[in-house]
């Protein structure tokens, strides 16, 4: 699977969850996978000490963009793009360390305070060898905190833990969500695509329009997650479908001016997405006579993750956006699609070895119940 395919798992997922409701104040992390933003971790309780792959910041106002495609470069390089802030312009940087890079203060520095506050660090499926990073959950045992590490193999901060657990991290996890009696939400991926029509304002016969398929990034931006677009007009069937493989996706056509019809666009999407394709229907109407509106990107998330979750299947599209395009005719209508659902239901059971207080002890982890009744392979510590 290519790394921009890649989703939250078990663990990921249950300690968005434990946020929601309280239990978990902060995470910090080493991945630079993004994954716990993917989650639904808010940004303010996050510190992703190395970087984050998929997110950009502006050399000049700070600000942050998460994309939804990998940044190209590495090492606090520029990427080429500028901060869209009319106020500011500047230039945009990937946010991932190279080896000589020191670790940013607006990451370190949080995540030194929380340690230094926390009841509980809880190290999950890390070696804790890599420095400083290494040496912040031991900032909570100094002030009088606990230290857990849940890890297959030794680490070198063992010795100051409470607790060790040798196991694989979702199966200890699972038990704990399941001794909670928290339920682990189901992760929903959410891509986004803009589809753009624009046409040339001479009064002629024939009307030239390019309909070009992008990112919410911008029209350079890569869509990593379509693999190809087919279009073609149902109502008119005089025009040759188009079958587009490469990026950027782009159609240009002439057609009478006077008459609209529609353009339905089937967008195919690449490996690792949960469905092969959607289709959506877009007004070629050269009198403007579409009218504009703007339903809240938050509201479309939310409400096609519930439809996802409640029916158990992707695909769900939802217009969020639609606009004039200010440099020639046209407009651009930006949409949200449901491409992947995955739920978190079922771990292995394994034994785990458990360590405390200088006793060691093999525990089973027991299948769980499910709320049938019914034995499933979700696991909880006996």
């Amino acid at each position: 699977m290519p790394f921009h395919r890649a989703m939250p798992g078990l663990t990921h997922m249950a300690l968005a969850e434990l946020e929601k409701v309280g239990f978990l104040k902060f995470i910090i992390s080493q991945n630079i996978d993004g994954l716990h933003l993917r989650s639904g971790i808010p940004r303010e309780k996050l510190s992703e000490l190395h970087g984050n792959s998929f997110r950009e910041i502006c050399s000049s106002c700070g600000k942050e963009y998460v994309r939804d495609f990998e940044v190209e470069t590495i090492g606090l390089k520029e990427t080429g793009r500028r901060c869209s802030d009319l106020n500011c312009g500047g230039k945009l940087k990937d946010t991932v360390l190279d080896w000589e890079d020191a670790l940013p203060p607006k990451e370190i520095n949080p995540a030194e305070k929380h340690c230094k506050m926390a009841d509980l660090v809880i190290c999950l499926g890390t070696s804790l060898q890599i420095t400083p990073a290494c040496n912040l959950p031991l900032k909570s045992v100094r002030g009088g905190g606990k230290l857990v590490i849940i890890n297959l193999q030794p680490t070198p901060k063992d010795k100051k833990a409470a607790l060790l657990i040798h196991g694989q991290v979702d199966q200890v996890i699972a038990g704990v969500m399941k001794l909670l009696n928290l339920k682990i939400p189901p992760f929903v991926r959410v891509d986004h695509v803009r589809i753009s029509l624009s046409y040339s304002s001479k009064k002629r016969r024939f009307m030239k329009w390019k309909l070009r398929i992008s990112g919410l990034h911008g029209i350079k931006a890569p869509l990593p997650f379509l693999e190809s677009v087919e279009v073609s007009f149902p109502d008119r069937p005089d025009l040759k479908i188009a079958v587009l493989k490469e990026q950027p996706f782009l159609l240009i056509r002439e057609t009478l001016r006077s008459k609209s019809f529609i353009i339905s666009v089937k967008l195919n999407f690449g490996e690792g997405c949960g469905c092969s394709s959607v289709e959506l229907d877009y007004p070629m109407d050269f009198q403007d006579a579409v009218e504009d509106f703007d339903y809240g990107i938050e509201n479309v998330i939310q409400s096609l993750r519930n439809r996802a979750v409640e029916v158990s299947t992707c695909g769900h599209v939802s217009p969020i956006e639609r606009k004039r395009i200010s440099e020639s005719r046209g407009t651009f209508t930006d949409y949200a699609i449901v491409t992947s659902l995955v739920k978190h239901e079922c771990i292995a059971s394994k034994p785990v070895v458990l360590t405390s207080n200088g006793i060691t002890e093999k525990r089973c982890i027991e299948p769980l119940e499910d709320e049938a009744g019914d034995s499933s392979k979700r696991a909880r510590e006996s």
